[in-house]
């Protein structure tokens, strides 16, 4: 390639990057379908094994995302933001119960010298920080009430997307052979194997890390809220979301499920219940989830 080629390569690479971006808020409901018709198809294609034809698998994933999709906005939201209220009201018993009990230990067991923590400033900032955030929500949602033009937008995107989806996955095997019938013969080997690898890459990280996060945030939510645990939902989100990072996950819920439990049941046994969920978790990642997704 010479450089004249190599330039004018890199031009039409700049020309097309900034082309998509003035046309991002068209294009961004078709990629967002897009994604969840890859995250889907995999799950398509194995109904599709147990006698289904394609439109009925379609319309069984397509059913099952509409209902989480449905159960995260009016469920698990709404939930969510109660716990974290909750939280940022319990902070001063946190900070009690460490003072009080950890950092002794702390201190007796290795020797450390540290200093009692200070929470009525951090409770002061987070309050503020989320009462600001519910005024910015609140103002969002008031701008969007008076503003015809986003409404229209927001209303397109909501039929669009679920639309756009449904199709993308009935069609996805087609599309792809087409693409492939799109290319020449003599770089179709050599591609179809280049998409193969970057197929099983991406499917290890958004399809298996998502599917492994989602279900480990099942696990400890579930688990936690049968012990009793007023945050149940909160920390097995929150460990969940983190467990992308080995063990990461585990660590971080364990520390705080068993801080949140030490303040709310003041019994040092209930921390035994709080470990087992962990364990099991941990367990059913190693065993059965990873492997199997």
């Amino acid at each position: 390639m010479t450089d004249s080629q190599k330039w004018l390569v890199l031009a039409l690479t700049a020309f097309g990057g900034w082309l998509v971006y003035l046309l991002s808020p068209v294009l961004m409901p078709f990629v967002f379908s897009a994604i969840l018709a890859y995250l889907g198809d995999p799950l398509t294609d194995k109904l599709e094994t147990y006698r289904l034809s394609r439109t009925q698998s379609v319309l069984v994933v397509f059913s099952a995302m509409s209902l989480i999709l449905a159960l995260v906005l009016f469920l698990l939201i709404p939930q969510l933001e109660f716990q974290v209220a909750n939280f940022i009201g319990s902070l001063p018993a946190y900070a009690e119960k460490m003072n009080g009990v950890v950092l002794p230990w702390l201190e007796h067991r290795f020797g450390l010298t540290i200093k009692p923590v200070q929470i009525n400033e951090l409770v002061n900032i987070v309050k503020s920080h989320w009462q600001k955030a519910g005024g910015i929500a609140a103002t969002m949602m008031s701008s969007i009430s008076h503003s015809g033009g986003v409404i229209a937008a927001w209303l397109m995107n909501l039929v669009l997307i679920p639309v756009v989806t449904f199709y993308l996955l009935r069609d996805w095997d087609i599309l792809v052979a087409k693409i492939y019938g799109l290319l020449p013969r003599r770089i179709t080997p050599t591609t179809a194997k280049l998409a193969g690898e970057v197929d099983t890459v991406l499917s290890a990280f958004l399809r298996g890390q998502f599917y492994v996060m989602l279900a480990l945030a099942c696990i400890y939510s579930l688990g936690l809220w049968l012990v009793g645990l007023d945050l149940a939902l909160l920390i097995g989100m929150l460990a969940g979301l983190v467990s992308f990072v080995p063990y990461l996950g585990a660590i971080v819920g364990i520390v705080v499920a068993c801080v949140a439990a030490l303040v709310q049941f003041h019994d040092l046994t209930q921390l035994v219940s709080v470990a087992i969920v962990f364990m099991v978790g941990q367990t059913l990642e190693g065993t059965v989830l990873t492997p199997k997704l």
